[in-house]
């Protein structure tokens, strides 16, 4: 007896994602599902449409496990679009940012665009990241919000739990008491982790509560180390260096790690997203077979997507053809069997709230805001956050800088002054902070993306450029500014919650790209110079950051003075 089935795709060299290697076959695809991959033409199936690979590589689609939307500064359906032709079919977003500033309606509001891409999600574990004591937020995630989001079939997983000290301190901490409803409401729900530098006893503590995945950055000692204790791997792009790599390899531990992206910018978003993670991997060193098995099916099992990841009877037809295999280089994207065409950029339909668009509640700063009163003569030991040129890690020193007139002189001390503004209209606090290997030039860069409570943060040498800054930051209802010498030379606004835009990708990486430029000029000297800027508020990354409640030792949760003490 004879079937049709909807397409049948001819002379494919097509990855066997259980051997590891590729096969010249014939692929039959019916109903957005692969029917049956044979040696050639089949007997008793026929075919509507035929198509001829002409010796093509085919493999799986693409699946990213650890991302943040986000993070490209845009909403769900215009990232599908972005996302879809650079060959990622499937991603796992944690929403945390949006929930920072909105909660659960947050959430529910990303999760009601309707895509092409299959999104499915993490819930947000750290909404705060840290506690409504150490920083301020928008919106909180307690025990009702995640009861009900565990009620989605969307979501597979318990998004990165950051809080170490809540997580080995108490038993009965609220990222505790959430891992336990996740246990009891989905037994076999992934928990996700945030461990950077996280190693022996505190390692087994994580792990001990069920926190079995990271995705932070990775060394070669830390990777033999987790993988041998059990935790799985998500390898972001920082991590991918040829000693890395190496270890990996020469462990063979292609089961325990998957590829992902963590944190694609819009404007890096035009260029490459899980792909471009997947080319690197391979020039440092991970064979292509295993870029491939890393970036589809490992993913899929750890998410327990067991309809994908591999080009088999039964799983979506998701795949991709590469017209050059060791370059990784894309030719056609296919989604449930049908051929994804690139959007033009066009401005996006949205059913957000009017609220979400008009969310910025902080006054507008004046010179006396960015004065630091200071009591005695003479000079201050002052405590500074050292910024690395090399991803968002930071550093404690301690300066020496003037007091005049009973001000602190930070302005002729060589770094940089940062404020971060309370900005739902809940305090009005300010918290103050120098910043060391910043911005070297005269100017101010101010944002509202600031890591995870999104409250405004501006950093300047210069009083006046920083009201500038922040008074147009205001303006344009959140984003990134940057002011040199008295002029705004950049800016890219993100009007929905100060976080994400409703324009289009090509334009908001313009804009951004220009923001990057602005602050290069200033002397910005980092690997990522957004990402480096806009984590200086995060709470729970190495090793000291700064909220809207001050300057903060993050391992330990301990505030800490920006003056130590008054010298002679």
């Amino acid at each position: 007896m004879e079937s049709t089935v909807d397409l049948l795709i001819e002379n494919a060299k097509v990855y066997n994602t259980f051997t590891h290697s590729f096969t010249e076959k014939s692929v039959y695809i019916k109903d957005g599902r692969f029917l049956h991959i044979s040696e050639g033409p089949e007997e008793g199936l026929s075919a509507i449409v035929r198509m001829d690979a002409n010796g093509m590589h085919m493999i799986p689609g693409l699946i990213d496990i650890h991302m943040h939307i986000e993070s490209s500064m845009t909403v769900p359906g215009i990232f599908s679009d972005a996302a879809l032709p650079l060959g990622v079919t499937t991603v796992v977003a944690d929403p945390h940012e949006i929930a920072n500033v909105f909660g659960i309606e947050g959430i529910e509001a990303f999760m009601r665009e309707d895509t092409l891409l299959d999104i499915f999600y993490g819930i947000p574990s750290s909404v705060p990241s840290t506690s409504l004591m150490l920083e301020t937020t928008g919106g909180e995630i307690g025990l009702k919000e995640i009861d009900r989001l565990l009620d989605d079939p969307r979501v597979l997983c318990l998004g990165e739990v950051m809080n170490f000290k809540d997580i080995v301190s108490d038993e009965e901490s609220l990222s505790n008491r959430i891992i336990r409803l996740c246990n009891e409401k989905r037994p076999t729900l992934a928990i996700e982790g945030h461990c950077p530098r996280v190693s022996g006893l505190d390692l087994s503590r994580f792990l001990y509560h069920g926190i079995d995945a990271d995705h932070t950055q990775q060394s070669p000692e830390s990777i033999y180390e987790k993988i041998s204790n059990g935790m799985f791997l998500e390898m972001q792009e920082k991590s991918l260096t040829t000693e890395n790599m190496k270890v990996l390899v020469e462990n063979s531990f292609y089961e325990h790690f998957a590829l992902i992206t963590d944190d694609v910018m819009a404007d890096k978003l035009l260029t490459g997203h899980l792909d471009r993670i997947v080319r690197k991997a391979i020039a440092c060193g991970l064979p292509t077979e295993k870029a491939i098995y890393a970036s589809t099916y490992t993913p899929s099992r750890r998410m327990g997507l067991r309809d994908r990841g591999s080009i088999a009877p039964g799983k979506l037809a998701d795949f991709i053809f590469l017209e050059d295999l060791e370059e990784f280089r894309i030719h056609t994207v296919f989604k449930k069997g049908r051929k994804v065409e690139r959007v033009q950029a066009k401005s996006h339909t949205h059913s957000f709230p009017d609220r979400f668009l008009d969310s910025i509640f902080c006054r507008r700063a004046a010179a006396a805001d960015f004065t630091i009163n200071a009591s005695g003569t003479g000079t201050a030991l002052v405590n500074c956050i050292a910024i690395q040129k090399v991803g968002t890690f930071t550093s404690r020193i301690q300066k020496k800088a003037a007091i005049t007139g009973g001000f602190l002189d930070w302005e002729s001390s060589g770094s940089a002054l940062i404020a971060v503004m309370e900005r739902y209209g809940k305090t009005g606090d300010i918290a103050y902070g120098l910043v060391d290997n910043a911005i070297s030039e005269r100017g101010a860069i101010a944002t509202t993306w600031a890591h995870d409570h999104h409250n405004v943060m501006v950093m300047g040498t210069s009083k006046e450029d920083m009201v500038i800054a922040q008074n147009r930051l205001l303006d344009i209802k959140g984003g990134y500014v940057v002011v040199e010498n008295g002029s705004v030379t950049a800016e890219a606004r993100l009007e929905v919650g100060g976080i994400v835009s409703l324009s289009p990708i090509d334009e908001l990486g313009r804009d951004l790209q220009n923001v990057r430029e602005a602050m290069r000029r200033l002397g910005y000297d980092n690997t990522n110079e957004i990402m480096s800027f806009s984590t200086l508020s995060l709470p729970v990354s190495p090793e000291i950051k700064i909220t809207d409640k001050g300057i903060m030792e993050t391992r330990t949760q301990k505030m800490i003075p920006l003056i130590e003490e008054y010298l002679e």
